[in-house]
């Protein structure tokens, strides 16, 4: 017997489906497909959830040099004219070094971000900046369910479809 359902489709197919779902759940709060989807995607967006929920605050903070360009007042790259060795003149950006506090994951915390990136699609915005789904879910969605055990996810039947009559079912965050 098979633990998953097939959905009439192929393996690469159906797994590329659920992890489109799933991206979509996660980055709008709510889907809406047939209900044997649902079901399959419930189970996946649950356990990213859930990881998200246990590996949340697993981080350090640490100090990291950064090198960046020197910006004037209006926000344009200093520059400066320098010679080469072999005497042309060029200009060179000045940088200048500073150092910034970042979140740097656990071995156990970045474990489950690799996982949660092999469930979830990468997405971009309107302006084609990509969107830190991961970072949404260890920001956002993990604090928001941190008091609750499990079911972070609800099915709502809407009844049959229009064209095939199958059921349609609006899956949520709670």
């Amino acid at each position: 017997m098979a633990i998953n359902r097939k959905l009439g489709r192929t393996t690469d197919i159906r797994m590329a489906m659920l992890k489109t779902l799933t991206t979509d759940l996660i980055l709008n709060g709510k889907v809406e497909t047939t209900e044997a989807r649902a079901k399959e995607v419930k189970a996946i967006a649950d356990s990213i959830i859930a990881l998200a929920i246990k590996e949340k605050d697993n981080f350090e903070m640490v100090d990291v040099k950064v090198v960046k360009a020197k910006l004037d007042s209006k926000g344009n790259k200093v520059t400066e004219l320098t010679k080469s060795k072999n005497g042309k003149e060029y200009l060179k950006v000045v940088k200048e070094e500073t150092t910034e506090k970042r979140q740097k994951d656990m071995p156990s915390r970045l474990n489950a971000r690799r996982k949660m990136m092999t469930k979830l699609n990468k997405v971009k915005d309107s302006k084609g900046n990509n969107i830190d789904l991961i970072g949404k879910l260890f920001n956002e969605i993990a604090p928001k369910y941190e008091s609750r055990v499990g079911g972070y996810t609800r099915i709502v039947k809407a009844g049959p479809r229009r064209g095939d009559g199958a059921e349609v079912a609006i899956l949520q965050l709670v």
